[in-house]
């Protein structure tokens, strides 16, 4: 059973960097694939990056370019760097993990806020 604890979220102006991350522990983490979404007050929740345990990474094109996922299977750590933020990216980031072929939502944290200043 993996645990997932998300950070890094915060307040910043728009145009600006954020850099979320995940702490990953219970089991081994390097087997899962992983997995970083956002949910905006009143809307579904939406994938925004996955990468799967041999460090392959998919990214949607509604973020592609300003959304990076990496992993650090030595610490335990997912994280998420964002570029040039914008007031629609506000929203609860949430890391997911997942062990089977299907895009990662097994576990989950509890988010982290992220909310972008115009």
């Amino acid at each position: 059973h993996e645990q997932l604890a998300e950070s890094g979220g915060g307040l910043v102006q728009a145009g600006g960097p954020l850099r979320p991350s995940c702490a990953a522990s219970g089991t081994i983490f390097s087997i899962y694939s992983m997995a970083w979404y956002c949910q905006a007050s009143g809307k579904e929740r939406e994938l925004v990056s996955t990468i799967s345990s041999g460090g392959r990474t998919y990214v949607p094109d509604s973020v592609k370019g300003r959304f990076t996922i990496s992993r650090d299977n030595a610490k335990n750590t997912l994280t998420l760097k964002v570029n040039s933020l914008k007031p629609e990216d506000t929203a609860m980031y949430y890391c997911a993990a997942g062990s089977g072929p299907t895009i990662p939502s097994d576990y989950w944290g509890q988010g982290t806020q992220v909310t972008v200043s115009s």
